[in-house]
This record gives C-alpha cells, sequence and structure tokens, in this order.
C-alpha cells in the first residue's frame, strides 16, 4: 500500500488551507487500516500537544486564566460537542473540574457542565465561558452552539485542530492541536482534545503536567494488542455489546460504543455501572457481549464492589463478559468474571485522576474496536459510506 505511514513518530497532516472539510479516506483492502496508524501514532501526538500548550503565553494558558476567571465569578462553564467530539467534551468538563478543585477555585458535579451542541443551542446559558470541541472545526451543530454562546453574552473558546475553520471563526480562544486525523472512525479525533484539556488543566490548576508520564501511560496501551484481540475473537458474533462504565470511565465507555458501531456495525449500548444493576439484565443473555471499564481510581473501592456484583450476576446468565481494568482494579477482581478477557492498564498517580483514565483506557478501547473490526471482516476507516445506502444517509445530516 502506497499510502502506509513509514512513521508512526511522524507529525501528521495540519488542517489544510483554505479550510476545507475532510475527504473520504483512501480505500484498503485489509489492516493496517488508517485507524490502525492513527491509534499507533497517539503517544507521540499527545508529546507534540503538551510540548506546544506548555509555554505561559500561549492559548492553553489564555483559556486557562478566562476558566480561572469566570469560576471565580461564579458564573457558568460549558464544553459542548458532538458525536466523538461530544466525548471529547465530557472528559474535557471531567478533566477541568479537577483542575479547578486543585486550584482552590468554585467547581461541582455539574461546573463545568458538559452539553450535547444541539441541546445547548435550544437551551444556551447566559454569559459565562462556552468551549467547544470539535475534530476539523465544520460541525454544524457545533457551530449553532457557539453562535447561541455568543448571542447569549457568554466568551467562547474552542479545542480543535487549526485555527482557520468556520468553528474558530467563532471562538475568542482557540487552542489547536495542530494534526489532523486520517481516519473517520476518529481516535486521534477523541485523544487530541483530552490532551489539549490536560494542557489548559495544568495552567488552571497551577501544576505542570508530566508529558513523560503522559506519554508513557499511552505507550503502554499499545502494548495491549493481543489482549484486544482475545477479547474480539470471544465479541466478534455477539448479538450485541453493553459498555459499562462510572465515573470518568463513563466517558470512555460512551467513546467504545460509538466506536464499535461505527467500526464494526454491531449494535452496542451504554450503561452506567450502577443503572445496569437496576432493570437492564432481563434483556440480556449468552449471545450478549459486555464489556467493563474501570479505571478511575476516584471511589474505586465502591466501584470494584459493584463491578463484581455486576459480573458475578452477568456470569450467572452467561453473558459473554470482558474488562478494560487499571491494574489495582484488575488484582481483585477475579479473573473468572471476564472470561472473554481483560485488557489492564497502569495505575498513573503522578496525574491528576480524571487524565490517568481517560488518557489510560483511550488506546486500549481504540485497539479493541480495530480487532473487532478485523474479526468482523468490516473496513473502519469509511465508517461503512462505501456502501451507497450509508453513504446517500450520511448526504442527508448536516
Amino acid at each position: 500500500m502506497t499510502d502506509l505511514r513509514a512513521d508512526p513518530n511522524a507529525p501528521l497532516s495540519d488542517a489544510p488551507e483554505p479550510w476545507t472539510g475532510s475527504s473520504t479516506p483512501s480505500a484498503r483492502s485489509g489492516p493496517p487500516w488508517h485507524m490502525t496508524e492513527m491509534i499507533e501514532a497517539e503517544p507521540a501526538l499527545a508529546r507534540r500537544i503538551l510540548e506546544r500548550h506548555a509555554t505561559s503565553d500561549g492559548e492553553a494558558a489564555r483559556l486557562a486564566a478566562t476558566i480561572r476567571g469566570v469560576a471565580a465569578g461564579g458564573g457558568p462553564i460549558g464544553v459542548v460537542g458532538c458525536g466523538t467530539s461530544e466525548h471529547g467534551a465530557l472528559g474535557t468538563a471531567d478533566i477541568l473540574r479537577d483542575a479547578l478543585r486543585a486550584a482552590g477555585l468554585p467547581s461541582g458535579p455539574a461546573m463545568p457542565l458538559a452539553i450535547q451542541a444541539l441541546e445547548f443551542t435550544l437551551d444556551p446559558a447566559l454569559g459565562g465561558l462556552v468551549i467547544g470541541v470539535s475534530h476539523e472545526g465544520g460541525t454544524w451543530a457545533m457551530n449553532r452552539a457557539l453562535e447561541a454562546a455568543r448571542a447569549a453574552g457568554a466568551a467562547t473558546a474552542l479545542l480543535t485542530v487549526g485555527d482557520r475553520s468556520p468553528g474558530a471563526a467563532l471562538a475568542d480562544v482557540v487552542v489547536a492541536t495542530g494534526e489532523m486525523d486520517e481516519s473517520w472512525c476518529h481516535t486521534i479525533g477523541y485523544v487530541s482534545p483530552l490532551v489539549a484539556a490536560t494542557a489548559v488543566a495544568g495552567h488552571v490548576s497551577g501544576q505542570a503536567v508530566p508529558i513523560d508520564d503522559v506519554v508513557g501511560l499511552m505507550a503502554a496501551g499499545l502494548a495491549c494488542a493481543a489482549e484486544a484481540e482475545t477479547i474480539a475473537g470471544a465479541l466478534h458474533d455477539a448479538s450485541r455489546i453493553v459498555v459499562i462504565g462510572s465515573g470518568a470511565d463513563r466517558t470512555a465507555g460512551r467513546e467504545l460504543v460509538l466506536k464499535i458501531e461505527e467500526a464494526t456495525w454491531l449494535p452496542s449500548s451504554y450503561r452506567d455501572l450502577e443503572t445496569m444493576l437496576h432493570g437492564h439484565l432481563p434483556a440480556t443473555d449468552a449471545t450478549t457481549g459486555l464489556v467493563l471499564i474501570l479505571a478511575d481510581r476516584a471511589g474505586r473501592d465502591e466501584r470494584v464492589e459493584r463491578a463484581r456484583e455486576l459480573l458475578e450476576a452477568a456470569s450467572i446468565i452467561g453473558i459473554r463478559s470482558a474488562a478494560i481494568l487499571v491494574d489495582g482494579a484488575s488484582a481483585v477482581l477475579e479473573t473468572r468474571l471476564t472470561p472473554a478477557g481483560r485488557i489492564v492498564v497502569p495505575g498513573s498517580p503522578t496525574l491528576p485522576a480524571p487524565v490517568a483514565a481517560l488518557l489510560g483506557t483511550a488506546i486500549p478501547l481504540q485497539l479493541l474496536t480495530e480487532r473487532l473490526a478485523r474479526a468482523r471482516g468490516t473496513n473502519p476507516d469509511p465508517i461503512r459510506r462505501g456502501d451507497e445506502r450509508y453513504r446517500a444517509a450520511a448526504d442527508r445530516v448536516r
């Protein structure tokens, strides 16, 4: 294949000048897919983003100053997005909320609040700050949300690939990640805003980001390909997959569901850990796959015990259970509870809890998706738009 990337550490392309939306990824007859190469590129990408935004006079520091000012004044802070970028927004809110607490500034379960872009557009908050997340900066609902925020008197910011897009034109501050995802099954598009948010959070809290620790954590994720393949082998012919999470892992769970449906066309759904224990088990059986994500160290003991109860119940029903677990949780959850396999990610006590959970699980969940695509014989890159019906359906969506 002539378009293979020779060096996974080499920078990816920036947004085009003049700006235009991305085109269909080049077709490949088999793996490595573009998605495969984007996953391999992520640790080095994370380093470049963090180094670019470490300076005290850059856009990440400027956004951090705005966040601190709005929080100190009691104003609202919203983070908005769609699709994978909605999950980037959810993770960004978790990361910034933790940073505000570390700085001794007002925060809480809903501050900052992550909101789906269209829903924000229909009921925008007055004043404060609205941070958009959009990989390319051209999403219709995302840009409507920024327009609504400005009309409501809010300051606006955008985490995106470059500063030349329609979305960037609507933002007072643009924190650019600088490198484009080459697959439409976005992996770079998920990781980039989380890393950019980590850079901003370091300026908010006043605590420098340990860049080597972030890169090491993500590099460790690349080493779990064999475990991901084992799980994919056990789940690829399931009737559906249910993904379970709690705390910061809820964001990773939602992203895994989206990736599985985009890349493998296997029906999937997300449930909060406690929610799954209250009424959803009757719809499962031995054809159901389950993936538990448990990496957030905040309140881990209670989450582990509830997870054990869920996995015990699943084993009675015959559900095919697998997990992505931080090492501390894996040590106390017996392997018999995850007969479909498990991926173990290292704990990272030097990183804030949501950063460690979100960046520690990003590559494992992406590799699991990519291996499921291989097992099911699907190409993840075009997200089924090689089929005329799905391409026509996508053309109807702004």
